[in-house]
């Protein structure tokens, strides 16, 4: 494999060198909308950033794990070469797998447990169609481990271990000409979606994984669309793509994009009467397409990024200053709290996940209204605060310092 040439590895490098930490806090903020969105019936769903506008949580995921990726896979790219580099990527893969597959397990065990020893007139494993496997397990564990059965709610980390292995491939291409590597992400993110390719009569080449073998249903999180803002975040990390400046026209543009989807949207059709929204929805489904990733999804995104880096300010700035106003003491220990979430966000996703159908089940029992839903929510996010704290201990291996 060639060399980088000198210039691109300049470049490249300082980008990936330090960590900065409006990645882990509107990671972690993430984490937090996650939990909240997949608890059932949470009323605080209503009002998270999906109901303004077409993105949501998921890309701010994805966006700043493929940041994340830029800093502790490409320096080993750049320090040990590419196929060390790919060995890191594939370890990395080996990890997500298991993850993915304990957290089947847990959630499903979890499940059977309750309809099993309670007496509801819910079916908890319906709430996740899980029929099928319960029904004949032996087919669907050999799907689940071929990763040819991955019901809706566990579709995340699948689609990340995918984006995840086309990481060498990019950096192969850097190698020749970051160019090259935009060019390969337009094309993939192009056969993903589907619309485009139906009204091209070109519907055969629709690339998709399967998601079960008893029907033609794929992967709700289609990796060859979202790896798209995966690699955006991953080539503005690595230098490939310049660091845009803030200035007012930008500002008003981001702006005037990010208002421009409220009507479109649901706190558009629910709270302002845009009844209109809905048929240009249905329309122009392909567009904002979250499954294949859709071309609108990508802009509004991009303009709400940007926003939020312009707010945060250089380097963080604003967002540590903003305690001035609050209690520098307060805020710091808040700030701390969501910048660790966002370091351990792997585990962090893995354990919200979990306890999202657990809170579901605890509030279909004691019923849900504002207050107890809201202490809920609380009590969800502290734990996620404990498990990021906890996990950080662990890696730490104070033990190994320890007389």
């Amino acid at each position: 494999m060639p060399r980088a040439p000198a210039r691109e590895a300049a470049t490249a490098a300082p980008a990936t060198g330090t960590r900065d930490i409006r990645l882990d806090f509107f990671r972690g903020l993430a984490m937090f909308i996650i939990l909240a969105a997949h608890t059932p019936r949470n009323f605080v769903t209503s009002w998270i950033p999906a109901r303004w506008g077409f993105s949501d949580a998921t890309e701010i995921f994805v966006f700043c794990s493929g940041m994340a990726s830029a800093i502790a896979f490409g320096r080993t790219f750049d320090r040990a070469g590419w196929r060390l580099g790919s060995a890191r990527v594939g370890y990395r893969v080996w990890q997500v797998y298991w993850a993915h597959l304990g957290l089947f397990f847990a959630v499903a065990t979890l499940m059977a447990a309750i309809d099993h020893f309670g007496d509801f007139d819910k079916v908890y494993i319906g709430s996740l169609n899980l029929w099928k496997f319960f029904a004949d397990p032996g087919p669907q564990l050999v799907g689940l481990f071929t990763l040819t059965y991955v019901p809706n709610y566990f579709d995340i980390l699948p689609m990340y271990m995918v984006i995840l292995v086309m990481m060498p491939l990019m950096m192969a291409l850097s190698r020749v000409s970051v160019w090259a590597v935009f060019a390969v992400m337009a094309v993939i993110w192009l056969f993903a979606q589907r619309s485009v390719l139906d009204s091209l009569g070109m519907i055969d080449l629709h690339l998709g994984f399967p998601a079960e073998p008893w029907s033609d249903r794929k992967w709700f999180f289609n990796p060859f669309g979202w790896q798209l803002v995966f690699f955006t975040g991953f080539a503005l990390m690595r230098g490939w793509i310049p660091k845009p400046p803030v200035n007012k026209a930008l500002i008003a543009l981001a702006l005037v994009i990010v208002l421009a989807n409220v009507p479109l949207s649901h706190i558009g059709m629910r709270e302002f009467g845009f009844d209109w929204a809905r048929d240009w929805r249905i329309a122009n489904r392909g567009l904002l397409n979250k499954s294949d990733f859709g071309i609108l999804r990508y802009v509004h995104f991009l303009s709400l990024a940007y926003l939020c880096w312009a707010a945060a300010g250089d380097g963080g700035a604003r967002l540590r200053a903003v305690g001035r106003g609050i209690g520098a003491q307060t805020w710091g220990g808040l700030l701390a709290m969501i910048l660790k979430v966002g370091q351990q966000s792997l585990a962090v996703f893995v354990f919200s996940m979990f306890l999202a159908r657990l809170s579901g089940f605890v509030m279909d029992q004691i019923g849900r209204n504002t207050w107890n839903m809201t202490l809920a929510n609380f009590i969800g996010f502290a734990a996620l605060v404990v498990v990021a704290y906890a996990v950080s201990w662990f890696k730490a291996q104070p033990w190994r310092a320890a007389r």
